[in-house]
């Protein structure tokens, strides 16, 4: 049998993390627009496209055990969102900023995955197993895009950024 409580806590944190990926879309459009990087450009649009679908895979989660979805604001991802704001005004566009722009995503990825792999877990509990699935295959996709950004950081922004 389900606990009620857990339950509670797992639709709470899903609605949190619909907010923070529906905000994500916003900020990866805008740090976008303030990268100098071709690699970096090419990582957070392949980014924003699968953020679009971790939006769309969350309304399934949200259908899968039989709630709407609906959005409660992230406190977390409100403050990155204004330490991207704040990375991009202080900084001149090019490595500098990119380096940033990549440290902030980055911090957004470690929320997400945290988030991921915690509600995956909740899932598994509650025996959700269609929620699991899906929740498993964004948690996925969470961990590459911050693997692809180390890479993209170490191939040559930061020694970039170094020089300037």
């Amino acid at each position: 049998m389900q606990s009620p409580k857990l339950m509670e806590i797992f639709e709470n944190e899903l609605k949190d993390i619909y907010w923070a990926e529906n905000a994500q879309i916003k900020s990866l459009q805008k740090l976008i627009k303030n990268t100098t990087s071709e690699e970096l450009i090419a990582a957070l649009e392949f980014h924003l496209t699968e953020t679009e679908n971790h939006v769309t895979r969350l309304e399934q989660v949200f259908k899968s055990v039989g709630k709407k979805a609906v959005a409660k604001t992230s406190e977390a991802m409100k403050g990155l969102t204004a330490e991207a704001e704040e990375i991009m005004d202080n900084s001149e566009k090019g490595a500098n900023c990119d380096a940033g722009i990549i440290e902030i995503v980055q911090k957004v990825e470690y929320y997400e995955i945290a988030t991921y792999g915690t509600l995956r877990q909740f899932a598994k509990t509650l025996g959700l197993i269609e929620a699991v699935a899906l929740l498993e295959q964004t948690l996925s996709e969470e961990k590459d895009a911050n693997q692809k950004l180390s890479e993209v950081a170490i191939g040559a922004i930061h020694t970039e950024a170094a020089f300037v």
